[in-house]
């Protein structure tokens, strides 16, 4: 069983930043991708960013550019830098591993 959590989440101002990280018990972190996602009120679960094993980035077109996604094998962590937050950008943000998704951690941006 593979559980993840995450974390750094808050509130912050338009224009500001969060680090939010994410830390995988259990062996297969570092064989698999692992993707970040968000889903905001009366809204569908969308993804932001992917990360491959050996480091391939991918990002939804509404992130690039502000987001940065990265991993540490070593210590079964992906994190995902977010800089110039917008208002549209608050949701709850959870990460994900093959099938396992972690409870999610809060992102609140105001104008």
């Amino acid at each position: 069983q593979v559980q993840l959590v995450e974390s750094g989440g808050g509130l912050v101002q338009a224009g500001g930043s969060l680090k939010l990280s994410c830390v995988a018990s259990g062996n297969i972190f570092s064989i698999n991708s692992v993707t970040w996602h968000r889903q905001a009120p009366g809204k569908q679960r969308e993804l932001v960013a992917s990360i491959t094993r050996v480091g391939i980035t991918d990002y939804a077109d509404s992130v690039k550019g502000r987001f940065t996604i990265s991993r540490d094998n070593a210590k079964s962590t992906v994190y995902l830098q977010m800089n110039s937050l917008k208002p549209e950008d608050t949701a709850v943000y959870y990460c994900r591993l093959g099938p396992f998704w972690g409870q999610g951690t809060q992102v609140t941006v105001s104008s």
